[in-house]
């Protein structure tokens, strides 16, 4: 057994040599998933669910200080209802699953797989707002949705997955915008905080906005193989949902007014984000505040008197403060340094007959592989400020991979030249005409990623057609 796992380890495509399928060997080899028999569906194994429980934990709070409530609705979806809301409904037709059937009995109405619950919300939002003393309205809900797509990979996309939708109805525009911006920087400082990723916040244009949107915005992070990925988004519907649904209120004035309304969310792609912007040839790197196991403790020499009772002791006294395990198995330490480097874990703590007799160990960071003596006595100390530390260090190499591959363009010619040679962001002018976005993307290969709030001015003409431009733009390939 310990001979297949050990080959198992070293059967690590190395992402030089095929970044997809260094992908694939990671999330397989890491425990994270497994492949089912439904098609395009992928199993969360215990190790990456126990990823998900992470993020939903810290996100949850997050919501919940910011006065968010969590709510739960239904799985189907009325068809006459998702029909309400006619450029929602038209944006998503393609990947909406359909129930027929109910047992052998067809049914009278379809009913679609919820691919997302904005129609749900402003059906329940109609019976529950009638004065602006109702408003607003901060719901929440953790669930799965369906979207049938025609290609998939594990997290980044797939039929079925996990994710938090935000919905929330506020008395008036400004406030609705304030909510949508407010979430945007949750999910930001979310990232950078707790994931060490760095993103990029922006507004996306009218063609890549969510389907029924007066504005879309989003976070836009950058991989190692420097193709973006849209990491969570923010949506301002302004009142057109409201006035699809009928949902009015009695304002401060006394006359009938449609609620403003939001949504936002961030998906089971964030898993996928953190293992292409952190992993390396021996696997996954986790940041520290997310990981199932921060500290693994590995025995060293274990037949030996005495080792494995203080291994056992290290382990009770450090659980009270982080997610630890102690892997006393019959590998030998060479598999087990190579087992728990390839699932990511932040800190590895080494100790040996020759540790317990000096009162020490040895911590291993797995980002950097620097190793550092401690005394016993000071774990509980030195444990916090080394997983600070590979938090540190994780942002700081994702950042500077996320700089060193953003290119400016100032024409078409530099675009396509800059999009055949490299992966990355590029910035450029536009003019803001869809035309011309069609021709980037179909000359350059490249998609508009988001209009970043921190505007530049690299000149004073679009990038494609040389008319006067109305803002800067970050393109590129994107999953």
């Amino acid at each position: 057994m310990a001979d297949n796992q050990k080959k198992m380890v070293e059967a690590i495509t190395p992402m030089q040599d095929d970044f997809a399928q260094w992908y694939t060997d990671v999330v397989k080899k890491a425990d994270l998933i497994d492949y089912s028999s439904v098609r395009g569906c992928m199993i969360l194994r215990p190790y990456g669910y126990a990823i998900w429980e992470n993020i939903q934990k810290d996100l949850d709070a997050r919501f919940k200080e910011t006065g968010h409530e969590n709510v739960y609705m239904p799985l189907f979806i009325p068809e006459s209802l998702l029909q309400k809301e006619k450029d929602h409904v038209e944006g998503f037709a393609p990947e909406v699953a359909w129930v027929t059937h109910g047992g052998s009995e067809q049914l009278t109405e379809r009913l679609c797989v919820r691919p997302t619950s904005e129609t749900l919300f402003c059906e329940h939002y109609k019976n529950i707002i009638h004065s602006y003393r109702d408003l607003p309205k901060l719901y929440n809900q953790w669930c799965s949705v369906v979207r049938w797509e025609k290609t998939t990979r594990p997290f980044l996309r797939s039929v079925e997955f996990l994710w938090q939708e935000g919905h929330t109805m506020h008395e008036t525009a400004q406030e609705a915008m304030e909510e949508t911006e407010r979430m945007l920087n949750v999910y930001a400082d979310f990232c950078r905080d707790v994931l060490a990723l760095p993103v990029l916040k922006g507004r996306k244009t009218d063609k890549e906005k969510f389907a029924g949107a007066e504005a879309t915005y989003t976070i836009e992070a950058l991989m190692h193989n420097g193709y973006a990925l849209q990491s969570g988004t923010s949506h301002y519907f302004g009142d057109g949902f409201a006035r699809a649904f009928d949902i009015t209120f009695t304002g401060r004035d006394n006359k009938l007014a449609y609620p403003h309304q939001t949504s936002w969310g961030v998906s089971t792609r964030i898993i996928g984000a953190i293992i292409m912007s952190h992993g390396d040839d021996n696997g996954l790197v986790l940041p520290p505040y997310i990981a199932p196991v921060q500290v693994v403790i590995v025995p060293v020499a274990q037949h030996k008197p005495g080792v494995l009772d203080k291994a056992g002791e290290l382990s009770a006294r450090l659980k009270k403060s982080f997610r630890v395990k102690m892997d006393d198995s019959d590998n030998s330490p060479g598999w087990k340094y190579a087992e728990y480097e390839m699932k990511g874990v932040p800190l590895r703590l080494e100790i040996g007959p020759r540790d317990i007799e000096q009162g020490q160990c040895v911590l291993v960071r797995r980002d950097n592989r620097e190793k550092v003596v401690v005394a016993l006595d000071e774990l509980e100390t030195v444990i916090p400020q080394l997983l600070q530390q590979v938090h540190d260090g994780l942002y700081a190499r994702a950042l500077q991979n996320m700089n060193d591959r953003t290119y400016e363009a100032h024409d078409r010619e530099e675009m396509v030249r800059i999009a055949q040679e490299k992966n990355g962001f590029i910035k450029a002018m536009w003019c803001g005409d869809l035309d011309c976005e069609l021709k980037l993307k179909e000359e350059a290969g490249v998609t508009s990623r988001c209009i970043p709030f921190e505007q530049e001015t690299l000149s004073d003409r679009c990038v494609c057609c040389g008319k006067p431009a109305k803002s800067l733009v970050y393109w590129g390939k994107a999953y």
